[in-house]
């Protein structure tokens, strides 16, 4: 099944949403991006997904990342859903769903980008789309893909998490250990490829060795 790969440009495809047509690299702008797919409107783990994700699109906001949704229902069929999605918010079936909803109601763009589920299937045996995360950086290359199965709803607040990884990352050359938050003081991992005196060099805040039985030096860690 065709795909994308991490650190290939992003098709730059147009479709149809709920904000209209758009064109997906001017859609991005200079921004981060976040495209989600789901397999389809109207139905449960998809709504807690999408009420969720319109619940904290603003932390989304603050990290200059744009979001847009994707399922294989028609426009019309994503303006009513976005309703229940609100509701169930308890914001009012009446307040606007923060970000789009691509329509493809042909799985045109599903088929491109390898998203579809072939353990998922409608009411004429055809795939649904699975629950699919990419990650599209200003330059507009995918940083992150992570897939799920339809019966296993995302966490969004790991979404944010890796969001403030691939950031950090882009700018300093450090890389995240596990569980690492952005608004916690665990330190972060000087790469690698970096020599001390390189290290030493970058972070002024200092680098620490951890000794190891190996008595390799290689896990380093720096506040950057």
């Amino acid at each position: 099944m065709p795909g994308i790969l991490l650190g290939d440009v992003f098709p730059n495809f147009e479709a149809e949403t709920t904000i209209g047509k758009i064109k997906f690299h001017d859609f991005l702008g200079n921004s981060w991006g976040i495209l989600f797919s789901h397999p389809r409107d109207f139905t449960p783990v998809c709504t807690t997904e999408l009420a969720c994700a319109a619940k904290i699109s603003n932390e989304f906001k603050k990290r200059n990342v744009k979001m847009i949704a994707l399922s294989i229902d028609s426009v019309a069929d994503h303006l009513d859903w976005s309703k229940d999605v609100m509701a169930f918010n308890s914001d009012g079936a009446d307040s606007p769903l923060p970000f789009p909803i691509i329509a493809d109601d042909k799985r045109e763009l599903s088929v491109q980008l390898g998203m579809l589920d072939p353990d998922e299937l409608d009411k004429d045996g055809i795939p649904l789309t699975a629950r699919c995360v990419f990650v599209i950086g200003p330059d507009k290359k995918m940083k992150l893909s992570i897939l799920y199965p339809a019966t296993t709803g995302r966490n969004f607040d790991e979404l944010l998490r890796v969001i403030d990884s691939l950031q950090l990352t882009a700018l300093k050359k450090v890389a995240t250990p596990v569980d690492w938050k952005r608004v916690e003081t665990i330190g972060c991992m000087v790469i690698p490829s970096l020599s001390d005196a390189e290290a030493a060099e970058l972070f002024p805040n200092g680098v620490t060795t951890k000794e190891l039985p190996s008595g390799k030096k290689y896990l380093r860690y720096t506040q950057p």
